[in-house]
C-alpha cells in the first residue's frame, strides 16, 4: 500500500466534488441550524459542571442521522 502524500486529502476532495458529493448537495438546500433550538431542547445536555467529555455537537449528529437514513444504513 502507498503512504498518503501531502496533497492526497485536496485530491481526493475534488474528486468526490467532481462525482456529486452528498454533504456538499446538503450544504447548498438545507440550513439545518433551523433544527439547532428544537435539539437542544430535546437532547437537554447538562451543563458540564460535572465535568466529563464535551457532546458532540446536536446538528452534526442530526446530519449524520439523515445521511444514514438516505443511504439506507
Amino acid at each position: 500500500m502507498k503512504q498518503a502524500g501531502f496533497f492526497d486529502v485536496e485530491e481526493r476532495l475534488a474528486r468526490l466534488s467532481g462525482l456529486g458529493d452528498q454533504l456538499e448537495a446538503f450544504s447548498r438546500t438545507v440550513d439545518f441550524e433551523v433544527f439547532r433550538p428544537d435539539l437542544g431542547k430535546a437532547l437537554a445536555y447538562s451543563d458540564g459542571s460535572k465535568g466529563g467529555r464535551p457532546p458532540f455537537d446536536p446538528v452534526l449528529m442530526f446530519k449524520i442521522l439523515v445521511i444514514q437514513t438516505l443511504n439506507n444504513l
